[in-house]
């Protein structure tokens, strides 16, 4: 089975990920993106974007990453968002409780309180790596603290998610937009968070970018969600709390399902499906991902209801994907500290409403591209090498451009040129057509271009496709076209020119 370390070693190899400073000892729980991890991540954010806002519904923010310090007091994250910590007596390393215990003793213990880790602690005789005991277990929060301006003036932090730039923004955008309930914002951005034990290469790491829709409704209408229809006969593999309690597997289910049995709003629901269906469109396969409810123990201060769509990893399913159910809790308390009306005049009631935020899709960038990493690596013992089956709108390089032999390179650049400017190309003309379709391979190029001798008696090329190998011959005026529609229109391969026997 493909590990963690051996995912990360590959991203490092193919250029896709780095240690940041590495050179310098490397500092945990941050990373640089290569050549390759830049284009990747560019794609993925560009797809989400292009799925979830390219509707009349949802408009868009890029918020602050440091903004005034009362929106951290209001939302909870100064007083809340924290972490319990436990330090070795004897070597003073310092570890994340609930991992430690998850780790020790394979069980889950997310929402797990103070009192409850130093009893299990000190019942099961948990130790550090050097033997040593532990003191009892202390809060941490997790924030990153900044000062802003001259002479260390003013206290802020590194926004720990991108939420509340939502929240404080809202009366301005839904006036500027003339937007009515319901409607949702999104924004894609940076977040940090002081992780006390990262680990699992992208998982949990310090910084990382979100991609977050708020879905504001009317809070007398919960219930009527008109898109909900769409997704009401999708089929998901999901873990109830029940099941949970009950210690049983997850099972499939329809969204339909899920709604009779009164699991979810119709809202939250709709947004669950939808993030689901991204993952399976772009080629995740569905044993690999569930749909699970949180525990009302686990919940966020802010949260009545929570889901979280979780990818089956070598070290056990984990969250991919959040969804809460925010209420009115945010907008409530923005309200309060900033003394700011934010509440909605209802036309048809012709009374003021607190906006309801009765979805929250949170989607980690990085957590998206390692799951996108793991479900594409294939070890083709056939070919001999690493064939990535990234889905073609995700891969970093669209079209790979080789001459056959260097005779041919005057022929092979014109048309690279010209491809380039449609596609981000790759053009190689060092060693063997087979070890360069094997580099290709490797970094999940979906289409491979060869200009040989033929192409300068007909004026045709040929392509050559990543997952099958199989061959075809294309006329140069048409690759353009030929390549957007297997790229983005999903065309068949064998239907873009005559197949080559090989």
């Amino acid at each position: 089975m493909l590990s963690i370390e051996d995912i990360s070693v590959f991203a490092k190899k193919k250029g896709f990920v780095y240690p940041t400073a590495e050179i310098y000892g490397g500092l945990a729980g941050f990373y640089d993106f290569g050549n390759l991890g830049v284009e990747l991540k560019n794609n993925l954010k560009n797809e989400l974007w292009k799925e979830f806002t390219r509707r009349e519904d949802v408009i868009g923010l890029d918020g602050s990453i440091i903004t005034h310090d009362n929106v951290w007091k209001a939302s909870g994250h100064v007083e809340s968002f924290e972490d319990f910590i436990l330090e070795c007596r004897k070597c003073h390393n310092k570890f994340r409780a609930d991992l430690l215990i998850e780790d020790k003793l394979k069980i889950n213990v997310e929402g797990i309180k103070k009192e409850d880790i130093d009893t299990i602690i000190k019942k099961n005789n948990i130790k550090c790596k050097c033997g040593g005991d532990f003191s009892e277990a202390q809060h941490f929060n997790l924030m990153f603290s900044t000062e802003v301006g001259p002479m260390s003036s003013y206290l802020s932090y590194l926004r720990p998610e991108t939420a509340q730039l939502i929240f404080i923004n809202f009366k301005l955008l839904m006036e500027n937009n003339r937007m009515k309930l319901p409607f949702g914002v999104a924004q894609i951005g940076k977040a940090f968070r002081n992780e006390i034990s990262p680990r699992d290469f992208l998982f949990r790491i310090r910084e990382f970018e979100m991609f977050e829709i708020e879905y504001f409704v009317d809070p007398n209408k919960l219930k009527e969600c008109p898109y909900i229809k769409d997704v009401l006969r999708l089929k998901l593999n999901v873990l109830t709390g029940e099941m949970q309690k009950d210690k049983k597997q997850h099972k499939e289910m329809t969204i339909e399902d899920m709604l009779k049995k009164k699991i979810g709003n119709p809202w939250q629901l709709y947004w669950l499906a939808m993030f689901y269906k991204f993952y399976l469109n772009f080629g995740i396969k569905k044993e690999n991902l569930r749909l699970r409810e949180h525990l009302k123990e686990e919940l966020a201060h802010y949260a009545s209801a929570c889901f979280d769509i979780e990818y089956n990893f070598p070290f056990g399913w984990k969250e991919i994907h959040g969804n809460a159910d925010r209420g009115k809790f945010d907008l409530t308390q923005h309200m309060k500290y900033s003394k700011t009306d934010l509440s909605v005049y209802n036309e048809e009631t012709k009374e003021r409403v607190i906006p309801y935020v009765a979805s929250e899709p949170s989607q980690g960038i990085e957590r998206a591209f390692l799951v996108f990493l793991y479900d594409a690596y294939n070890d083709d013992k056939k070919r001999g090498n690493i064939v990535l089956k990234l889905d073609p709108r995700l891969a970093p390089i669209k079209l790979a451009v080789f001459p056959l032999v260097n005779k041919l390179e005057k022929q092979s650049k014109r048309i690279y040129d010209e491809l380039k400017t449609c596609f981000n190309c790759f053009y190689d003309k060092s060693g063997s057509i087979g070890r360069r379709y094997a580099r290709q391979d490797e970094i999940g190029t979906p289409l491979c271009c060869t200009i040989d001798f033929q192409t300068l008696k007909d004026n045709t090329v040929t392509l050559r496709e990543r997952d099958t190998t199989n061959q075809v011959r294309v006329k140069i005026k048409e690759l353009k076209d030929k390549i957007w529609q297997y790229i983005y229109e999903e065309a068949n391969f064998k239907d873009l020119g005559k197949a080559v026997k090989q």
